[in-house]
């Protein structure tokens, strides 16, 4: 998901394990592996490729090809092949592996935190107290679970909303409201689910067919999902429906065209989540608004909390949902959300005492709080990166070769651990791949086993070597800086947030050795999240937070049918 995909900030990698998948790391032994990894570079990130146009029919077909091996041991070669390709575009530079941190006070209890970004409130509750005030970042872009693809959305839609299953606190994928684990065919093709008996927030029950709308209602073009792509594991009817069916109000039953190692974590996700379709379409009979259903508080849910009230750009109030199947165990009455990504002024209402929880800390605050026992760095899985649009005017007059060199000398010039050390400052992994350390690789171990570059120290040198074989030509100024013989300017998007504002500034300063000019525009979240989708941008902050635990999740999203896919590649 988008930080993200997202807005979260602080970061560094690990893993915990996840039913189905590969061991775990703690936060240490994630440092200890990157650190002692290959560092030989493989000649098929090379720039240098002959290859004058890009192809990325090969990529999509490497990614099918991954979908529906099952030899694993094969499969965790062809996902090396697969980032492989994608390193070697330098369309994606990665920056460091994701950790995340907040503050909350300490007379709030029973929230949890998990590594694919989710905070979970249903156990949570406030001293004296039966509301808790929470900031998590600004306006979601959607509330509508086949429509979100941020964190902060995942975060909202996942104490409104209850699909089959959920992570626990260790991370762990156990049942919410299927009675217990699929029963699975022996061949690991069909999945069969059973469900308690539930009901959505005004009473009616949540039947199998629910899920079978829902799923179905994702990959309809109309609806437009950003993570449509994850439902290509099941298979279709051949009117081109899912083969999703509901024997009885209490049974789904799922075909898949392949074994999948991940699918249990894949109906933990949020997007396979049900929504009431009587609602979706009444508030949307011609297809051509999904979301409007969800766009003001009162719609219906199943989950621990309605929204009784919102107030766009300012505020939310989720209220427990009486009608929740396990409403007995939700401590608190309200949550109430401040919606804002100004770091400063919640950081301020939070030391006023008019936030319990802050999802992001200014930078300048972080080593004033940080060996608070209010403040808490929780381990996740994925990586803060920068994504350059591989069809931005900036390269229509170059080569494809020389436009990955270009990018490459970019990525060169960047001085990762001084980002680390002094804006993000909570013990993060400089990034030498894009696949972070600690995910697993699907076949019991871990995947990452190189490094495409020296993370920890920017190389000037050959950032100059690169750019001269793209035809730029250096003054030496003899102060350790070169002025190029024509003007090199790079337009950079970020959300409009103090830390990735700073990231921004440092990666400005180490360009201008090199006399690149790095101009910097801050957007609202929303317009950030679909200019980034839309193609609107030649260089953009990015992160991503892993969905569940294989390597997959963060490849698959460069298809080129990715809804994901915001370096535009394979698109015109």
């Amino acid at each position: 998901m988008k930080k993200k995909i997202l807005a979260l900030l602080l970061a560094a990698a690990t893993a915990v394990s996840m039913a189905g998948c590969g061991g775990a790391a703690s936060s240490d032994k994630s440092a200890d592996t990157s650190a002692s990894t290959d560092t030989t570079t493989d000649a098929s990130a090379d720039s240098s490729s002959e290859e004058e146009t890009l192809d990325w029919s090969k990529y999509d077909a490497l990614i099918d090809q991954i979908r529906t091996d099952t030899d694993f041991a094969d499969r965790v070669d062809l996902m090396h092949k697969a980032e492989d390709m994608l390193m070697s575009t330098w369309a994606v530079i990665p920056i460091y592996y994701y950790n995340d941190i907040y503050m909350m006070k300490s007379n709030v209890s029973g929230m949890y935190d998990t590594v694919y970004g989710i905070k979970y409130f249903q156990g949570a509750q406030k001293e004296g107290d039966t509301n808790i005030n929470i900031n998590l970042a600004s306006e979601p872009q959607y509330v509508d679970p086949a429509l979100n693809s941020s964190v902060d959305g995942a975060c909202l839609v996942s104490n409104m909303f209850s699909g089959l299953y959920k992570y626990d606190e260790n991370s762990k994928v156990v049942p919410e409201i299927a009675e217990d684990m699929p029963e699975v065919s022996d061949d690991g093709t069909v999945y069969t689910v059973k469900l308690k008996q539930t009901t959505w927030s005004d009473g009616t029950p949540v039947t199998a067919k629910d899920f079978v709308y829902s799923w179905n209602r994702v990959i309809d073009e109309k609806t437009a999902a950003d993570y449509a792509y994850l439902f290509d594991i099941v298979a279709k009817n051949d009117d081109g429906t899912l083969k999703v069916e509901a024997p009885d109000d209490y049974t789904l039953q799922v075909t898949l065209t392949n074994p999948c190692p991940y699918f249990n974590a894949l109906m933990a996700f949020p997007v396979f989540y049900p929504v009431p379709q009587s609602s979706v379409e009444a508030a949307d009979p011609d297809g051509t608004t999904p979301s409007k259903w969800c766009q003001e508080a009162g719609f219906i849910t199943n989950g621990a909390y309605t929204m009784t009230a919102w107030t766009h750009n300012e505020s939310m109030t989720f209220t427990k949902n009486p009608a929740y199947f396990d409403a007995a165990n939700v401590k608190s009455d309200t949550l109430t959300f401040m919606l804002s990504e100004d770091s400063t002024a919640t950081y301020a209402a939070y030391q006023s005492g008019a936030l319990d929880m802050v999802d992001e800390v200014p930078t300048d605050e972080i080593p004033n709080v940080k060996d608070s026992a209010e403040f808490h760095k929780e381990d996740q899985l994925g990586t803060y990166y920068l994504a350059f649009n591989v069809n931005s005017d900036l390269f229509k007059d170059m080569s494809w070769s020389d436009s990955c060199k270009f990018r490459h000398a970019i990525s060169d010039l960047i001085d990762r651990q001084y980002i680390i050390d002094t804006v993000a400052q909570t013990g993060q992994v400089a990034a030498d791949s894009y696949i972070p350390a600690g995910m697993s690789d699907g076949n019991g171990g871990e995947f990452k086993n190189k490094s495409y570059y020296d993370a920890t120290t920017p190389n000037v040198e050959e950032a100059k070597s690169l750019l001269e074989e793209c035809g730029y030509t250096f003054t030496d100024n003899g102060d350790g800086t070169y002025t190029p013989d024509k003007d090199i300017t790079l337009p950079y998007i970020t959300n409009d947030a103090g830390g990735h504002v700073k990231i921004a500034e440092c990666i400005q300063s180490d360009l201008s050795v090199l006399g690149i000019n790095m101009d910097i525009s801050k957007e609202d979240w929303n317009v950030f999240l679909q200019d980034r989708k839309d193609g609107k941008f030649t260089f953009a902050r990015e992160g991503w937070l892993a969905d569940y635990d294989d390597p997959i999740n963060m490849l698959e999203m460069f298809r080129s049918d990715s809804g994901n896919n915001d370096p535009q590649f394979g698109k015109q």
